[in-house]
C-alpha cells in the first residue's frame, strides 16, 4: 500500500483533496447557520446587558455581537477557502487559524474599548456568552440533524 493511500477508504490523498474541493462549502453553510442563530441570541444578550449595565452596556453588547458574528463568518470563509486549496491547508487553517482568530477577537476587543471607551464587562460578557452559546447551539443542532436525518 502506498504511503499516500488511506486504508479505510482505498482513496489516495489527491482523490480525497479533489473530493473536498468539489463538494459544497459546508463550513460557509455552517457559518451562515450560526449567524441566523445570532439573530435570535443577540437581542437577548443585548437587552440583558442593557438592563444590567445601562445604555453603555447595551452599546458594548451590540458591538460584541458584531465581533462574534464576524468571527464565525470569517471562520467559515477561511475554512471553505482552505478546503479548496488542499487537505493540508484545511488542517493548518483549522488548527492555527483558531488561535489567530481568537487573537483577532482579543485585539479587536481591546482596540474597541480603548477607542470608544465601551463598557468592558458588557462587551466581555456578550462575546464570551455569544461565542460559546452559538457554538453549543450549532453543535446540538448538527447532532440532532444527524440522528433524525433532517439537515
Amino acid at each position: 500500500m502506498a504511503a499516500d493511500t488511506f486504508p479505510r477508504s482505498g482513496l489516495d490523498k489527491r482523490e480525497i483533496e479533489d473530493y473536498i474541493a468539489s463538494r459544497p462549502a459546508v463550513e460557509w453553510k455552517m457559518a451562515k447557520s450560526v449567524v441566523r442563530r445570532a439573530v435570535v441570541l443577540g437581542p437577548v444578550l443585548v437587552v440583558i446587558a442593557g438592563w444590567l449595565r445601562g445604555g453603555d452596556g447595551l452599546i458594548a453588547s451590540a458591538i460584541g455581537m458584531v465581533i462574534v458574528v464576524g468571527y464565525y463568518a470569517f471562520t467559515g470563509l477561511m475554512l471553505s477557502g482552505a478546503a479548496r486549496i488542499s487537505l493540508a491547508a484545511y488542517h493548518a487553517s483549522a488548527l492555527f487559524g483558531f488561535f489567530i482568530r481568537l487573537g483577532l477577537i482579543t485585539v479587536t476587543m481591546v482596540l474597541v474599548t480603548r477607542l470608544f471607551g465601551l463598557d468592558k464587562l458588557a462587551l466581555g460578557f456578550t462575546v464570551i456568552t455569544a461565542y460559546l452559546g452559538l457554538l453549543i447551539w450549532e453543535a446540538a443542532a448538527m447532532g440532532s440533524s444527524r440522528r433524525t436525518g433532517v439537515h
